[in-house]
């Protein structure tokens, strides 16, 4: 590893960090633009029910994460992380600029760009920050929580600014095309002395958020040499060709997504063939170990499934954020005024209040895992996936106790959709930053990105669950036609109890192993 890579700079941390920092920033600024209005506009553009549309933004989000794993077997044997990353960039700046046509067909090929493109980037970015490091060191899980606040900076940015730019730039929609209720609904403005809604244009945001996706490929490429010699190609890969080769793959792969998006269930039936046989590769590559003598890494490679599994339960819970919890805020939480932009607040922003929470949170959780670590009182990772599980129900916990105080009538409390966030935001930094770097200390040194790509399939899988839970909160749509946006609140009630019991559970259960996960970590913290 190069001394370039690895050698602190002025913050003690790798200089290569802060170019992945931002480059990751920008990145994210695209991903959760995206995320903050795309069920949304599904519902808006093309007049379709809420739950198609939860669907919709489930099998998207589900795809985004289930490419990884090839992007990181791509980067691993074929194009190095750097040049993965730059392409992969490159293909979702393209995929943004196709969301802005008004047409369904283009709009699902743009999101099939997207997907493709965010497999080469996305785990090879997270995989590149653990190779600035030393397995063992002791700054390695602050370098990610670093780099998960660059994350969580873009996703703060991202809603309000493609939130603002798409409100500054509105269309009119006749009032026949809107939802029944939804002329009376707060958040959008209405002059009804023409018969029309003036409506925020999604696309505007769309486009700023492949803006963004730009500047990232931008940061990167000009910041590359402070990354030493980590992520070049393999030995024998460093030409044209094999870029030329996956470009060609990647042509090949996008009508393929597309036809996925178009058909959620043959999505859902693909991920899960998918994840069994990463599930099975895996166990069998674990077998091996220990046919080889290699208890060690047997063990680890059983304690990453394990953790998985825990990922999964996590991020279908908390990845109801874009999905029902957005519509939920469109329709059944109360407002509060911002005095600063004489406005209420736009729902779209309560997609930036987690990552807030984490910008404002990360530093302190980042102390206290060296703190705790420096007495020898540092919890495991199992344990804190655990705790990051159970808290992630709790939160559903807190909007179904403001939704039982009105009684299912009028609306909710801004502050209790608030303090949801803040729980899953604790539960989060338990999870994601630690996950990702125990990703790159439990995988085989020759198979990082593929193991990071698994990591990123777990979310997968855990994202079309999400979307299958969101529709059971919006399957009645026809039969409510007085209500606003035709969801009665007793369906969001009844989802998140479902949800409060799942996580709770699976997080006292993994709390209960996490002393025996431990030990097949084999000292790994």
């Amino acid at each position: 590893m190069s001394n370039a890579a690895v050698m602190p700079g002025k913050s003690g941390h790798p200089p290569g960090l802060w170019i992945l920092f931002f480059a990751e920033l920008w990145e994210r600024f695209c991903f959760y633009g995206m995320r903050a209005l795309l069920a949304v506009y599904v519902a808006d553009l093309f007049f379709v029910q809420q739950s198609e549309a939860s669907l919709i933004y489930g099998a998207y989000t589900a795809l985004i994460y289930a490419t990884g794993i090839f992007g990181g077997a791509i980067a691993d044997r074929i194009l190095g992380f750097r040049r993965s990353i730059v392409l992969g960039g490159l293909i979702m700046a393209a995929g943004c600029l196709l969301l802005v046509l008004r047409d369904k067909d283009m709009f699902l090929l743009g999101l099939s760009l997207l997907i493709v493109g965010n497999g080469l980037f996305k785990p090879n970015i997270s995989s590149l920050v653990g190779k600035l490091y030393p397995i063992n060191d002791p700054r390695r899980d602050a370098g990610f929580t670093i780099f998960y606040m660059g994350i969580n900076m873009g996703a703060l940015l991202a809603p309000l600014a493609c939130a603002a730019v798409s409100r500054a730039f509105p269309k009119r929609v006749p009032f026949a095309q809107l939802w029944p209720g939804m002329e009376n609904n707060e958040h959008y403005a209405a002059w009804k002395t023409d018969g029309f809604a003036e409506l925020p244009d999604y696309r505007w945001g769309f486009l700023l958020a492949g803006i963004g996706i730009l500047l990232g490929v931008v940061v990167f490429v000009l910041g590359r040499n402070k990354l030493g010699d980590q992520g070049l190609p393999p030995k024998g890969r460093e030409g044209f060709g094999s870029p030329a080769v996956v470009m060609i793959g990647c042509a090949v792969l996008t009508p393929l997504v597309y036809l996925l998006i178009a058909n959620k269930t043959i999505a859902g039936y693909i991920l899960m063939a998918l994840a069994a046989c990463v599930v099975g590769y895996l166990i069998r590559f674990a077998k091996s170990c220990f046919a080889a003598g290699d208890r060690i890494g047997g063990q680890r490679i059983f304690a990453l499934l394990a953790l998985l599994v825990a990922n999964t339960v996590f991020w279908s819970a908390f990845e109801q954020a874009g999905n029902s919890l957005n519509f939920f805020a469109r329709d059944y939480v109360h407002m509060v005024h911002v005095p600063v932009l004489n406005e209420a607040f736009s729902f779209e922003w309560f997609q930036s209040v987690n990552s807030l929470f984490i910008v404002l949170l990360g530093p302190v959780f980042a102390w206290s895992w060296l703190y705790l670590d420096n007495r020898r009182r540092n919890p495991s990772i199992p344990t804190k996936f655990g705790i990051g599980v159970v808290l992630v129900g709790l939160g559903f916990g807190v909007i179904m106790w403001a939704m039982s105080s009105v009684g299912m009538q009028g609306k909710v409390s801004f502050w209790a959709l608030v303090l949801l966030y803040l729980v899953h935001t604790c539960g989060e930094l338990c999870v994601s930053p630690v996950g990702l770097s125990m990703v790159t200390k439990l995988a085989p040194q020759k198979m990082t990105g593929m193991v990071m790509g698994s990591w990123f399939l777990s979310i997968s899988c855990a994202n079309f669950l999400a979307g299958q839970i969101s529709k059971s909160a919006a399957t009645i749509d026809d039969d409510k036609a007085g209500e606003i946006g035709g969801v009665p609140m007793s369906n969001y009630y009844a989802a998140y109890d479902f949800l409060l019991w799942y996580a709770v559970i699976a997080g006292v259960i993994f709390l209960l192993l996490s002393k025996q996960l431990n030990k097949w970590m084999n000292g790994i913290k």
